[in-house]
């Protein structure tokens, strides 16, 4: 589950998860439907694997966001499915989308980069059996 919220001229993500791995694969999703009006339109044909070195999990969550934003300047991706795996001092990811379709996705808000400010990574009680993830990040628009 995630939402969007605002926050003075940024935006905010705020995501939930049972396991740290969907919580950056939901993390992920937020931010393409921030990126994307219509992110149901993305056709996963196209697989990246992606390595995001560190162990802290709020910069792994950063240095994510960070490359999916690089995926979407640099190479024009965007994506829509998620394989992640998390390990002692990196995470392993697969992602699958194609490049961007200007007659079939619809671009929605330019996201700058992905923020420390009030960068946010805990463990949430309030998820199925209590042993789940929360996140709060703000982008930079």
């Amino acid at each position: 589950m995630f939402e969007i919220f605002d926050h003075t001229a940024d935006l905010g993500i705020r995501v939930e998860a049972e396991t740290f791995e969907a919580l950056l694969a939901e993390a992920a999703r937020a931010l393409t439907s921030v990126l994307v009006a219509n992110p149901e339109a993305i056709e996963p044909v196209a697989q990246v694997d992606l390595t995001i070195d560190g162990t802290e999990p709020e910069n792994l969550l950063l240095d994510w966001l960070s490359e999916l934003l690089y995926q979407f300047g640099a190479r024009h991706m965007l994506f829509r499915r998620f394989e992640i795996t998390r390990h002692d001092d990196h995470i392993a990811a697969r992602a699958w989308g194609e490049t961007i379709d200007p007659a079939r996705h619809r671009l929605d808000t330019e996201v700058k980069a992905i923020t420390y400010h009030r960068l946010k990574v805990e463990p949430s009680r309030s998820i199925g059996t209590g042993d789940g993830w929360l996140a709060e990040v703000i982008v930079d628009l």
